[in-house]
């Protein structure tokens, strides 16, 4: 069971039918004890990092995440959820994440004054390492990006993925079971299905 965490910020609706087409049961849910369920668990994100981990807090879903974690599921963050997977954001404020990844969350700066923030659209994803998350994409890997803020300081062992916006920027990660894309696979085409379908297939 692919378990969507919904903790009430943003359409949870692409991902959920993006994972409908690689997965025949998935959930999305905010109930610990279902999550507790869970063979693979997603952390979706939209908007500022602040509301997202407060909201995520409130709802009391950090404790499940963790014991997850440590049970070694599958774990996914996709955009703000993967910024939530870091140690902390400069987001409008100062703000703890998750911790699950080492690195800090700051604002995307290109020295291209050409390039425009939020980095909207497609840009090309590119393995940096072999890792089953991104096993079988193309040589020309477009994602879909919108993002203002990024991981910066972060472990280079984790980085399985850069894109190039005036500067190489790490967009996936890989620690053990956890997992973050700062692109958005459900609305990355083929090449986001895969993605998908690679980690609804993890072992």
């Amino acid at each position: 069971m692919i378990v969507i965490i919904d903790y009430g910020i943003g359409n949870l609706r692409s991902i959920e039918k993006a994972l409908l087409q690689v997965s025949s049961h998935v959930v999305r849910t905010d109930n610990p004890q279902v999550i507790g369920q869970a063979s693979r668990l997603i952390l979706p994100g939209v908007g500022a990092f602040g509301a997202c981990i407060e909201e995520v807090r409130k709802r009391n879903l950090e404790l499940s995440i963790m014991d997850a974690v440590r049970r070694d599921v599958p774990f996914l963050g996709v955009c703000v959820g993967m910024q939530m997977l870091f140690e902390s954001s400069s987001e409008k404020g100062d703000y703890r994440g998750l911790g699950l990844l080492h690195g800090h969350i700051k604002e995307l700066t290109p020295s291209d004054p050409s390039l425009k923030v939020p980095h909207m659209g497609w840009n090309v994803v590119q393995p940096v390492q072999s890792n089953p998350l991104l096993h079988g994409l193309p040589e020309q890997a477009f994602c879909y990006f919108a993002h203002s803020f990024y991981a910066t300081e972060t472990d280079p062992e984790d980085v399985i993925a850069m894109t190039d916006y005036g500067c190489s920027i790490p967009v996936a990660f890989s620690r053990n079971h956890v997992y973050g894309v700062q692109f958005h696979p459900e609305k990355s085409h083929h090449v986001g299905l895969r993605i998908l379908s690679n980690f609804a297939t993890l072992t």
